[in-house]
């Protein structure tokens, strides 16, 4: 049977509705996807299904009304959806949605995830972080299990080096860059079965604990999934996907690479292009986050 480019984008909406209004439905007509993932939907399905009409959209909300929220919309029907991660004690309601899809002979899995952002000095708010992303080192290797075709998307608040944030010496000690979050993507990202040797310090002076991931890296070996972003932009400052609707950050463009095309080791092999659709400028933007899109061959 012959293969298929299967057009997958992932964007943190900043709620459906908002976007919605703001314009989303151009940049969907312009993009073309085949598949969208979607984060912080803060809405309910009859919210999506009005922002995409004909779509098949399957979800899961948050039990905090107006928070977090993921979904998954498609052209055709998945097979099966998940939205599992964990055991019952992990808060994943809203943060985690897996869906199957025939295509050919071949199934492809696609997540939309929504890492919690976590707060460094405030344990109750960094505890489900650090619990969140020990359940995704778990299940990735069984998403990868052999050959899957698996993708995970979606906005997982950690900025993985330096060169995925513009003003990164100035947040080492702060969620979404601190060294133990990073170190979840060594392990992700390292090749698989070797062991992690986890960054270097990255800045003279600063503390060992704070700059270096080798300590929370040791004894762990690689998962060989691969940073598609990162593979095709090759080693540049961003393309940034998240910038504050604060001040002149879009502007200047002061932003962090936090929204992910993760891929399985044999989906990685299948990936033909890539892009960040960041705004022409700050009017126009329909989100804090730009969509990121990635071809791949399947089938």
């Amino acid at each position: 049977m012959t293969s298929r480019t299967i057009r997958v984008a992932s964007v943190n909406v900043n709620g459906i509705r908002a976007a919605a209004r703001k314009g989303m439905a151009e940049w969907v007509e312009q993009a073309a996807p085949d598949i969208i993932t979607l984060q912080e939907v803060r809405g309910e399905l009859e919210h999506l299904e009005e922002a995409l009409p004909g779509w098949r959209v399957v979800a899961d909300a948050s039990l905090q009304k107006g928070r977090a929220g993921v979904a998954i919309a498609s052209r055709e029907e998945c097979s099966i959806s998940r939205v599992e991660l964990g055991d019952d004690g992990l808060e994943s309601n809203g943060r985690w949605i897996e869906a199957d899809f025939e295509i050919g002979d071949e199934t492809f899995t696609v997540v939309s995830a929504y890492v919690f952002t976590g707060e460094a000095e405030t344990p109750d708010r960094q505890e489900p972080k650090w619990a969140f992303l020990d359940a995704m080192e778990r299940r990735l290797p069984e998403l990868a299990a052999g050959g899957g075709l698996a993708l995970v998307t979606g906005d997982l608040n950690v900025g993985h080096r330096p060169l995925d944030i513009r003003n990164w010496k100035g947040n080492v000690k702060k969620a979404g860059f601190l060294a133990r979050e990073r170190a979840y993507f060594d392990r992700f990202l390292g090749a698989e079965g070797e062991p992690v040797a986890g960054q270097e310090g990255i800045g003279r002076g600063m503390v060992a604990e704070l700059s270096d991931t080798r300590a929370f890296s040791a004894g762990r070996t690689g998962l060989g999934w691969v940073d598609i972003g990162r593979r095709f932009a090759g080693e540049v400052d961003g393309p940034y996907t998240w910038w504050s609707m604060r001040g002149k950050a879009f502007d200047t463009d002061t932003g962090w690479r936090i929204d992910y095309h993760l891929a399985s080791p044999a989906l990685a092999e299948r990936a033909t292009a890539y892009r960040v659709d960041r705004a022409a400028s700050y009017d126009t933007r329909w989100s804090d986050h730009a969509p990121v899109v990635a071809d791949y061959t399947i089938g």
